[in-house]
């Protein structure tokens, strides 16, 4: 019985990573073997990275948040904590875009916050 060689597949196999591998640096696009360990190393940062961008930006708006309630008197964890009491529903992303972009509605949000704790 003939022995089977990998001819094809190991070809196409090979050009899969080699193409993923485009833009890369050096050795690391042209051979198979840095490529793929190159592939492996990008394809678990971008996985992880995934994730950590959500925790940046929630960072990020926090803040915001929180440098828009010290201009109104406030801390941050009061001024949430406010919001909740009074049944308002924005999230930080949006309340974060208010304090950059219009800080008029968002004293309101917090003139609002202040009154619900004072009850």
């Amino acid at each position: 019985m003939p022995r089977v060689k990998t001819g094809v597949v190991r070809r196409r196999r090979h050009k899969k990573i080699l193409k993923l591998a485009k833009g890369f640096y050096s050795g690391r696009r042209k051979h198979y073997r840095k490529a793929k360990e190159q592939i492996e190393r990008s394809m678990y940062y971008s996985f992880r990275d995934r994730k950590q961008k959500k925790r940046d930006f929630r960072k990020l708006w926090i803040i915001r948040i929180n440098a828009a309630c010290r201009l109104n008197g406030m801390n941050y964890s009061s001024f949430m904590n406010g919001i909740h009491k009074s049944g308002i529903e924005l999230d930080r992303k949006v309340l974060a875009d208010m304090a950059m972009n219009d800080a008029a509605a968002f004293s309101a949000v917090a003139a609002a916050s202040k009154s619900a704790l004072s009850k």
